[in-house]
């Protein structure tokens, strides 16, 4: 609830109504009406103003108020008692992502394991995003499949770190990415963005909305683009199209019903990474060097289509009903170093993969802000429902020696792939959730809520089926103002992941449970304009499955037991806003601290740096002769990573700045022109270490980017 409409005067009316009533719903809507309000002298009760709030493109800047991830209802981002970041269209834009694994490499608190544009891993808190949302419906998000969404469709990405279980219990524990769709308008607006940059990297937009009828009672819009984020590493190539439709109509004054469709494509010539030496020391490549095959090939397609039913009730509560459906395809055959590299040769391997899934996501919920105590509080309840059926076959196989120094790609032959057993799986959860923002006072505020989650998982290959049934996921927290600017909160959030692996006897391992508990502060100032949270977590998941050894500490081969335990600690600062009203700012900083506890070791921890920061500032001329003129500039940076696997050496890299700038300048009202430099030191750095044979890459090097966006 935002504090606009439960700060008012004492004049205020108070309309008490709400499904916790012990009559019914309709009975209070039609007995109690915004024009019948009945007259006492505290307070009034009206709906959530903020489901009226501007998307970013229309308010502008690097901040927004409000988000709805982790929350189903929008609320201030000091009313959230988790960390939470939200990106906005113009910082977006201004730092010319394509892909939402672009974006998180410059996001503190993220790690991205990079890959091709589309391809890379976001870990957050140690953990991978294995889902996204969109407007708050999931489906499945993998790096080896290629499903990380474009962001051309999207006004802006809502990132919460850290577990969700109230609203999605069987998710990872890194948290949820939500990306909110860019909506019609109401008045006819359109854009053209072009920019051409270094190693042929281009990138073209189409954006067109507004009223399809006289009245604007029904809305379109349609945003079309094309990226090619081809690197500098030669033969590697990366193109991804996007299409978006959408279409608002407008039932009655109350009532919405809206649709969406967006198709994806990724068309790839891989680029796996280099490989180490044998005792995991990093080598010196060229930044041009490939080492594949140039036959590789990574085709991705995605369609998703999200129809949603809105109603504004009269006693201020807010009805949703919303349904996405989401189709997958992969197809990908490419080489990659398969070993390591320390006698100037390493070994060539392929693999392969055809796959198809098919998701569907459903949610209703309704929330209600009522009085009590003289103060406004609000619930939501609701149910959901997800199923994702994936259905793929894999082939791996070796192509020979090569010398890395005298290798061309075109040396290997297209192998002929022959596909192993197909693997199909069926995971279906359904949930009943409820949440209750109370406020016994003014300036406090108590939040508490329930799931009850039911879980079925069938893989093709595995003896048993995964069922959990009436699991319940409790969720609690609580903010305190401690003036108009700053907010204390606190919050304990919880999470259980199914797992698929097997005992000694054949039976399912426990699912993983995880727990956190998170602590900080938040300010907003001059109006909601700036933004900034500093906060202190811990997290802790046990029944990881890890592998079992038998009595002479021998490894059981494909026995596992449920005995990992690890925990994170860590803490967070972040600022987003105006500074001045020429003056924008996103800066971030993390540390983090990972402890295995118990089982084997969790390679992929290491690889969460202790110290992260992020910074983009941009200053815009507000007077003189160069009015309008746009400079930004930034710097990212990690502490040294490392990575060690049970067989294998350490691999280390150190840590690494890079420092990036921006000028834009209006050259008519409508015309804005652009240029952009990355890694302006040209600083040579490796982003990411995997293994002796493979995923060990390179940073980009020094490039540079002109562009122009035509407004009308």
């Amino acid at each position: 609830m935002d504090r606009t409409t439960r700060r008012s005067p004492f004049s205020r009316r108070w309309l008490l109504l709400g499904l916790l009533a012990p009559f019914p719903l309709n009975a209070l809507a039609q007995s109690v009406t915004p024009q019948q309000a009945v007259e006492l002298e505290s307070i009034t009760v009206e709906g959530n103003r903020l489901y009226d709030m501007a998307p970013s493109e229309q308010s502008g800047g690097y901040t927004v108020p409000a988000a709805t991830v982790g929350t189903k209802t929008p609320a201030e981002l000091r009313d959230i008692p988790q960390s939470i970041t939200v990106y906005t269209s113009d910082y977006i834009r201004d730092r010319q992502f394509v892909n939402l694994d672009d974006l998180a490499k410059y996001t503190a608190g993220l790690r991205t394991l990079t890959n091709d544009s589309g391809r890379s891993s976001i870990y957050a808190r140690g953990y991978e995003y294995d889902e996204f949302n969109i407007d708050g419906l999931p489906a499945p998000m993998a790096s080896i499949n290629g499903t990380l969404p474009s962001l051309s469709p999207f006004d802006r990405v809502e990132i919460m770190r850290g577990p969700s279980g109230l609203f999605s219990s069987t998710s990872e524990m890194g948290g949820i990415v939500n990306m909110v769709r860019k909506r019609p308008t109401r008045e006819f607006q359109g854009s053209l963005t072009g920019r051409y940059g270094s190693w042929d990297q281009n990138y073209q937009e189409a954006d067109f909305s507004g009223p399809l009828d006289a009245d604007g009672r029904v809305r379109g819009r349609l945003v079309a683009s094309r990226a090619d984020t081809n690197g500098e590493v030669d033969y590697n190539a990366n193109t991804s199209e996007s299409f978006y439709g959408a279409l608002d109509v407008d039932l009655s004054d109350a009532t919405v019903m809206s649709f969406g469709l967006i198709h994806q494509t990724k068309d790839i010539v891989p680029h796996n990474g280099y490989p180490a030496a044998t005792d995991g020391s990093l080598q010196h490549f060229s930044r041009s060097t490939y080492l594949g095959a140039d036959w590789g090939d990574f085709d991705g397609r995605s369609t998703d289509a999200i129809a949603e039913l809105t109603h504004r009730f009269d006693n201020g509560g807010y009805g949703r009903i919303a349904v996405r459906g989401s189709k997958r395809a992969t197809d990908y055959l490419y080489a990659f170093t398969g070993r390591n590299a320390s006698t100037g040769v390493t070994n060539l391997a392929y693999t392969a993969r055809d796959l198809e899934q098919d998701t569907l996501a459903v949610d209703a919920n309704y929330s209600q802000p009522f009085a009590l105590l003289g103060q406004v509080s609000e619930f939501v309840v609701g149910t959901d429902f997800k199923r994702y059926e994936t259905d793929y076959a894999d082939a791996r196989g070796n192509l020979g020696v090569i010398d890395v120094d005298s290798y061309h790609p075109s040396d290997k032959p297209r192998p002929s792939v022959t596909f192993g057993t197909p693997t199909e799986t069926d995971e279906r959860e359904a949930g009943l959730y409820a949440k209750l923002t109370f406020r016994p006072f003014e300036r406090l505020a108590l939040i508490g809520g329930a799931r009850v989650s039911s879980y079925t998982g069938e893989n093709s290959t595995a003896a048993h089926d995964v069922r959990e049934s009436g699991h319940v996921t409790p969720y609690g927290g609580l903010v305190f103002d401690l003036d108009a600017q700053h907010s204390l909160y606190a919050s304990y959030s919880q999470v259980f992941k199914p797992q698929t692996e097997a005992d000694a006897g054949g039976r399912i391992i426990e699912p993983r449970e995880g727990e956190q508990y998170e602590v900080g502060i938040k300010g907003s100032y001059y109006g909601g304009d700036l933004n900034a949270r500093l906060s202190a977590f811990q997290l802790t998941d046990e029944n990881r499955a890890t592998g079992a050894i038998d009595d002479f500490g021998v490894p059981l081969n494909g026995v596992y037991e449920a005995t990992g335990k690890t925990r994170i600690r860590g803490g967070e600062l972040e600022v987003s806003g105006y500074l001045t009203p020429d003056w924008e700012l996103l800066a971030g900083y993390t540390y983090m601290k990972s402890e295995n506890l118990a089982g084997d070791e969790n390679a992929l921890f290491a690889l969460m740096p202790r110290h992260q920061a992020s910074l983009w500032s941009k200053y815009t001329l507000p007077g003189g002769p160069l009015r309008g003129l746009g400079l930004g500039a930034g710097i990212s940076a990690m502490s040294d990573f490392s990575i060690e696997r049970a067989g294998s050496p350490r691999l280390s890299a150190p840590g690494y700045a890079v420092v990036d700038a921006k000028l834009s300048y209006p050259l008519t009202d409508k015309l804005t022109a652009t240029f952009d430099a990355n890694n302006l030191l040209d600083r040579k750095y490796y982003s990411r270490v995997g293994s002796v044979g493979t995923f060990n890459f390179y940073g980009p090097s020094r490039n540079f980017v002109v562009g122009a966006r035509y407004e009308f």
